[in-house]
């Protein structure tokens, strides 16, 4: 290789690193813009096969972009329906949950004395004024701070529903626009596969972890945990963000244990959810998910951590369904691949 020819090597990828950069700082700053659009994005590829309905069943566009708009909202306000006893509980036993803390730390700094500088440190993570007392106040969210968040929240809420309503009504306009673009874009076809697999893929992990949700609650229930429905269900939801989702419901049963139990048993709950957490991954969702759908564990690793590093929870929901939907598009990319039929035509 010549001299100049590695020059030029070298530029291009300090230009790619250099726009990767100008990118991600983009993303980073218009957050509160682009994070509904994205989710908007990723929910109607998910409702592709019901948008596909509607359009089979005869239903002008406009009327079936309303009616899957309808049912997204439905299903949300469910969830904040059935999610609101267990955020107002969590709420108040903030400070049980802290006292509970201390105490099994205490414990530990009784068993390992000879590593106090470690102790100390959590001690004072969980306790920053040092006093160890029962009655030490929690600095909790005020109502000020709630009513302070809610414009935006309800702002950001309505940029969704308006940007979903309007790419489900006009997303295969847009797709055959992007074919035309370039000669070498993907082809209508290879984007609606790539809807339909992100759908297929979705479908199956949401009905996994419904019954995941219904096992690791039965299981609880046997153990005798307060609250094995409401375990149920965070462990259902907590899992669709692999790996940190199921870690953090697994920290939370340990804290849930030392509250409810008391010696090893306070262990029990989550050494059942981890042992029903790894039996899952390993076995159930490689034989239901299939090989044509399975993604590269380092790629979502990655894909994870990037966007919740990037936009938070939303970044976290988006991140494996955008992964899957980009390895679709590669894969059916190319002028060969672009002339396979049309998954919504066929």
């Amino acid at each position: 290789m010549t001299h100049t020819a590695r020059g030029r090597s070298t530029t291009d990828w300090a230009l790619i690193i250099l726009a990767f950069i100008a990118v991600v700082a983009a993303l980073d700053l218009a957050q509160a813009l682009l994070a509904p659009f994205v989710l908007a994005f990723v929910c109607a590829v998910v409702l592709s096969p019901l948008s596909n309905f509607w359009k089979r069943f005869g239903l002008p566009p406009a009327v079936g972009a309303l009616l899957s708009l309808g049912t997204v909202l439905s299903l949300l306000a469910a969830l904040v329906f059935v999610a609101e006893p267990v955020v107002e509980r969590a709420y108040v036993q903030i400070p049980e949950i802290k006292y509970e803390l201390r105490e099994a730390i205490g414990q530990m700094r009784d068993m390992f004395r000879g590593i106090s500088d470690v102790t100390k440190e959590v001690q004072d993570t969980i306790s920053p004024d040092g006093n160890g007392d029962e009655g030490d106040s929690v600095d909790l969210p005020s109502l000020g701070d709630a009513l302070f968040a809610a414009p935006s929240m309800i702002a950001q809420i309505l940029l969704f529903a308006g940007a979903l309503f309007f790419i489900l009504l006009s997303r295969d306009d847009v797709y055959e626009g992007l074919t035309k673009v370039h000669p070498d874009s993907p082809s209508g076809a290879c984007l609606r596969g790539a809807d339909a697999r992100v759908s297929r893929y979705f479908l199956t992990i949401t009905l996994i972890n419904t019954c995941f949700g219904i096992i690791v609650a039965t299981a609880l229930w046997a153990l005798g945990l307060p609250g094995p429905m409401v375990w149920g269900l965070i462990a259902a939801l907590m899992n669709f963000l692999l790996y940190i989702g199921p870690a953090m419901v697994a920290v939370s049963l340990v804290v849930a244990g030392t509250i409810a139990f008391d010696g090893a048993m306070s262990l029990a709950p989550a050494a059942t959810f981890i042992t029903l957490n790894m039996m899952e991954g390993q076995f159930i969702t490689p034989t239901l998910v299939g090989r044509h759908m399975q993604v590269s564990p380092l790629l979502v690793f990655l894909s994870l951590c990037f966007w919740l590093w990037l936009w938070g929870p939303v970044g976290g929901f988006i991140a494996i369904p955008l992964l899957v939907w980009g390895l679709a598009v590669f894969d059916g990319w190319g002028p060969a691949k672009q002339r396979q039929p049309d998954p919504v035509k066929a």
